[in-house]
């Protein structure tokens, strides 16, 4: 009866044989994952220094008062959290990213560079504001040294260039990089991850950013993005680890958005982000 059925219906069943097959892929899609690598960054020997780099969370929610997200870091213990932009939304109210954020700035180092997203909500120094007000340092064209295990950051950041002139933007890069000490580990916390000719041009060790959320929808095997913002289709930039020409590391978040997308992210879970250097 069933085979007879499917004869009968055959165009039917594999379209909802399809749309089946997309919606359990969208659901599996949206569960949060946490992407750990270990790069060996720091000269001699020395206790790990362990990052969480968070991009993109566009004020999404993540349990009852950021709960599970907020466990998931924690989980981590890390030394020092960086905030990739994005972290607001400009159509999301500010609720859940300012629970997740100050859970967070309770416990440990916290850096920050806008998004594009922020800026579109035209609440950029309202937010920078709030932000500094809990204690976490904002980055705009500016250089933050820490110490942790006895290996010195220099933590470097910009803003993001959507309402800035290029060469705005290019003095801030500048301003930020000449701030820093080539005997440190310098790290570029930017929202950014296409701007690889730019970046090629200085002399980070690690560049952290998100912004293309994996492409939306990431292609596996090949880890191109069908589309992320700034990059076009089969987007290059979109998750992992990425080695520039000029010997700079660059890890691009996948990002936390889920909500707010207009589509659903597909083969690409939300992501946590955990960075050893040793």
């Amino acid at each position: 009866m069933i085979i007879s059925f499917v004869k009968k219906h055959k165009g039917r069943v594999i379209f909802y044989g399809i749309l089946l097959f997309i919606i359990l892929a969208s659901l599996w899609s949206w569960i949060p994952v946490t992407e750990r690598i270990s790069l060996d960054l720091v000269p001699g020997e020395c206790i790990p220094v362990r990052i969480v780099l968070i991009t993109d969370l566009h004020s999404c929610r993540y349990g009852r008062e950021q709960s599970s997200l907020i466990r998931r870091v924690e989980k981590e213990a890390p030394d020092i959290i960086l905030l990739g932009g994005d972290i607001f939304d400009d159509k999301l109210g500010d609720e859940n990213a300012k629970y997740f954020v100050e859970a967070m700035s309770n416990e440990y180092p916290c850096f920050y560079v806008t998004g594009n997203h922020e800026f579109w909500s035209e609440r950029v120094p309202e937010i920078k504001e709030y932000l500094t007000d809990l204690g976490v340092t904002v980055l705009a064209g500016d250089c933050s040294s820490i110490t942790i295990n006895g290996v010195t950051l220099d933590i470097c950041g910009v803003d993001d260039p959507t309402r800035m002139t290029n060469a705005g933007w290019r003095e801030q890069l500048d301003a930020a990089y000449e701030a820093s000490d080539d005997t440190h580990v310098r790290i570029l916390l930017s929202h950014r991850p296409e701007l690889t000719d730019i970046y090629e041009q200085y002399d980070f060790d690690l560049i952290c950013a998100g912004h293309a959320h994996a492409g939306q929808i990431r292609i596996p095997f090949i880890n191109r993005g069908l589309y992320a913002p700034n990059q076009g289709a089969m987007a290059e930039y979109v998750s992992g680890i990425y080695e520039l020409s000029n010997g700079s590391i660059m890890e691009v978040g996948r990002g936390l958005a889920r909500e707010s997308t207009p589509a659903p992210r597909f083969f690409n879970h939300p992501e946590v982000v955990v960075i050893d250097l040793y």
